[in-house]
């Protein structure tokens, strides 16, 4: 089994930077995919951002294109995701989503971001 453990999230003025962070209990280096989803209040979950491994692809709503940006850390076995300048919109609790290989999907239970005025 994986775990994984999002941290990063927080209140945000407009404009700003946040950094959140996807921890997982093993390594990560062979897992097939990993992304990043969101939620907001009475919104359904949305993919955000996604990091395929082969072939080598990184995936973004359109919403978030230029502005967030998905990474790993395999010696840490972290999953990141930058965001920056940060709009009201993408207030939201941010889930942690892996695909280490075929037929298994494990989930963080996620962190909350607030983006304020």
């Amino acid at each position: 089994q994986v775990q994984l453990v999002e941290s990063g999230g927080g209140l945000v003025q407009a404009g700003g930077s946040l950094r959140l962070s996807c921890a997982a209990s093993g390594t990560i280096l062979g897992f097939n995919t990993m992304a990043w989803y969101r939620q907001a209040p009475g919104k359904q979950r949305e993919l955000v951002a996604r990091f395929i491994r082969s072939p080598l692809t990184y995936q973004y709503v359109d919403s978030v294109k230029g502005r967030f940006t998905i990474s790993r850390d395999i010696s840490k076995n972290t999953l990141y995701l930058q965001m920056n300048s940060l709009k009201l919109e993408d207030t939201a609790v941010y889930y942690c989503n892996a695909h280490p290989y075929a037929g298994y999907e494990y989930w963080g239970q996620g962190t909350q971001v607030t983006v304020s005025s």
